[in-house]
C-alpha cells in the first residue's frame, strides 16, 4: 500500500496526529481516482478520522460520498449508493457538516457533478416517499447557506443541468430561503447582475423554471420587474417578461412543455424526455445520463 496506516489506539497528541495522517491518506486516495476496492478496504479496515470530543471514527459511507463528490470519482459514488442507499446519504459527522442535515444534494450542484446528482436522485427515488422531500428540499445552514436548498444553489450558480434534474425528480419548485426568497427570486438577481453575463444559461434557466412553477407564484421580485419595465423586458425579452408579471399568460409552447413533463413521473426522468414527440431542438436540455 502507498500509505502506512496503522491502528490509532491512545488519545494523546500522539494519537490523534497519526490520525490525521492516516484520514489524509485516504481523502489523497479518493482525489486521485484509485479503485473502488481499494478505497472501500481503506474506509472499512485502516482509515480513521479524529471526531470531536476526542473519538477516533471510521469513515461513514455519507462521509466517503462527499469526498467522491469534491472529487468526481464517479465510480466510487456509484458504489456507495448502489451498495449503502439509505446511509451514503445520512447526515455526517459534525467534523464534517455544521449543521445536522445531509448536504449531498447541495454539494452535487455546487461543485456541477452533474452525473453523481443524477445517482444521487435515483438512490433518493428508492428511498420511503416520507423521507424523499427530506432529501429533496433540504434547507441549507442558515448561518452558512441562508437556509437555501439545492434548488436555490443551482439558480445561484446557473446550472441549468442540475436545475432540470431537480424539478423532474420531484424538489418543490418555490421553496422559500431565509431571506423569503423562491429559487425564481435567485435567479433573476443574478439575470439582473451587471455586466451581463453567461446570460443563455441563465435564460435557460428561467425556461426550466417556467415548465414547474405555479402561474400565480408570488415572489419577492415582482414589484422590481414592474418598476424596472423596460430594463427587465430588454434582459428578459416580452414574452418571459408578460408571463413573469402575470400580464399575459405562457405561450402556448411553455403551456404544452408543462403538460409533457409532467406527464414524466420522477422515476423514469430524464429518460423519458427521450419519448416526448417533440423534435430534439425543442427540448428543453440533452440529458442522456446512464441510470
Amino acid at each position: 500500500m502507498p500509505w502506512s496506516v496503522r491502528w490509532v489506539g491512545g488519545c494523546g497528541a500522539q494519537s490523534q496526529k497519526q490520525c490525521k495522517k492516516s484520514s489524509f491518506a485516504f481523502y489523497q486516495a479518493v482525489r486521485d481516482l484509485l479503485p473502488v476496492w481499494f478505497l472501500e478496504d481503506m474506509r472499512t479496515m485502516e482509515v480513521f478520522h479524529w471526531e470531536d470530543g476526542g473519538k477516533v471514527s471510521v469513515y461513514s459511507p455519507s462521509e466517503a460520498l462527499l469526498y467522491a463528490l469534491v472529487h468526481d470519482h464517479q465510480p466510487y459514488a456509484r458504489h456507495l449508493l448502489t451498495k449503502f442507499p439509505q446511509s451514503a446519504l445520512a447526515v455526517p459527522s459534525q467534523s464534517f457538516s455544521c449543521c445536522q442535515s445531509a448536504p449531498h444534494l447541495a454539494m452535487a450542484v455546487r461543485y456541477n457533478r452533474v452525473r453523481v446528482l443524477f445517482r444521487i436522485l435515483k438512490a433518493i427515488q428508492g428511498l420511503p416517499p416520507s423521507d424523499r422531500a427530506g432529501h429533496l428540499d433540504r434547507q441549507g445552514c442558515s448561518r452558512v447557506e441562508g437556509g437555501k436548498t439545492a434548488l436555490h444553489t443551482a439558480c445561484e450558480l446557473v446550472r441549468p443541468e442540475c436545475l432540470l434534474l431537480l424539478l423532474g425528480h420531484g424538489a418543490a419548485p418555490c421553496p422559500r430561503d431565509s431571506a423569503g426568497n423562491t429559487p425564481l427570486d435567485t435567479l433573476l438577481q443574478q439575470i439582473s447582475h451587471l455586466p451581463a453575463a453567461n446570460m443563455r444559461a441563465k435564460l435557460l434557466c428561467l425556461d426550466c423554471l417556467f415548465f414547474f412553477v405555479p402561474r400565480d407564484l408570488k415572489f419577492a421580485m415582482k414589484q422590481q420587474l414592474l418598476d424596472n419595465r423596460q430594463q427587465w423586458q430588454e434582459l428578459l425579452g416580452e414574452n418571459r417578461f408578460q408571463c413573469l408579471v402575470g400580464l399575459a399568460p405562457p405561450s402556448l409552447f411553455v403551456g404544452a412543455m408543462r403538460v409533457l413533463i409532467r406527464t414524466i413521473s420522477p422515476e423514469h426522468f430524464p429518460e423519458a424526455l427521450d419519448n416526448l414527440p417533440l423534435p430534439h431542438f425543442l427540448k428543453p436540455l440533452d440529458l442522456k445520463l446512464e441510470s
